[in-house]
């Protein structure tokens, strides 16, 4: 066997070594049974522990499940915080994200994402009369997710606010409370679901304005092009059955803790 021969064989060997090493991500959720998913854990109405059943529940679950059914198994859920969604796609700790995770260039160099299923927009809780508008922000400390596009917006457009990164909301929330920051941002239906389980939620306020609209997709593992398939299949049937609708309903209807308009359709044109 000469040496051009010789070289096309191992370079062959060596394909079919890496296609047996990266095998289809969706075959290997039916093969286990189970699909796994990055959600959170203590930031309603996304993803929460229900102090009933003691499973986490939320509208990222809901949709999750609708996933897990169609593909005919068992949904697993791992709690995550804002800073480990995209290491635990990553690392194949998970097989999705469905946590309130909103849609950007940077990330996508990352993950692939979903087609959107919801969307909203970086606002603030304050105490009253503390924020009436965006130009005050450059004046003060802010509280933010760490590693969410909430913290890189405000740093982004108010370079004289001071911030304040936190694992998550309700230690964001928790500084607020105490006055190591003035101001906290996350998305506004998150906060709207907070404030509203919050004792002395009269002593706080959203102030009526946003600096972004965001989109929030489901993440998933770069170049899984089947699984990615069938996740925006789920979503685009949800909507058209009117699933979607009974999902946001059960979160942000007008019966629920955290009333708010369902301004968004599955399929919609985003906004540039």
């Amino acid at each position: 066997m000469n040496l051009r021969v010789l070289g096309a064989v191992i370079a062959g060997s060596l394909l079919v070594m890496s296609a047996a090493a990266h095998a289809d991500r969706l075959d290997d959720i039916k093969k286990a049974g189970v699909l796994r998913v990055a959600a959170f854990d203590s930031n309603p109405p996304f993803g929460f522990v229900d102090p009933k059943s003691n499973q986490i529940v939320g509208l990222d679950i809901d949709y999750a499940r609708a996933v897990a059914n169609r593909l005919g198994v068992k949904l697993e859920i791992q709690p995550t915080n804002p800073a480990n969604r995209i290491a635990f796609l990553k690392s194949g700790k998970v097989d999705l994200v469905f946590a309130n995770f909103t849609i950007t260039d940077d990330r996508k160099k990352e993950v692939d994402f979903s087609i959107p299923y919801f969307a909203s927009g970086t606002q603030f809780i304050a105490k009253k009369g503390t924020l009436t508008s965006p130009q005050q922000l450059n004046g003060l400390r802010i509280g933010a997710d760490k590693g969410t596009t909430n913290e890189q917006q405000v740093r982004a457009q108010f370079p004289g606010a001071t911030i304040i990164a936190y694992d998550d909301t309700p230690f964001a929330f928790a500084a607020l409370r105490t006055g190591n920051v003035q101001a906290i941002t996350q998305d506004g239906p998150k906060l709207v679901a907070l404030l509203a389980k919050v004792p002395d939620k009269a002593n706080y306020e959203i102030p009526p304005f946003t600096i972004s609209n965001d989109y929030e997709g489901v993440g998933v593992p770069k170049g899984e092009t089947r699984l990615l398939n069938v996740v925006n299949d789920t979503l685009k049937d949800l909507e058209a059955k009117g699933t979607a609708g009974q999902i946001y309903d059960t979160w942000f209807g007008p019966k629920s803790a955290a009333p708010l308009p369902r301004l968004f359709r599955i399929g919609d044109p985003q906004k540039s």
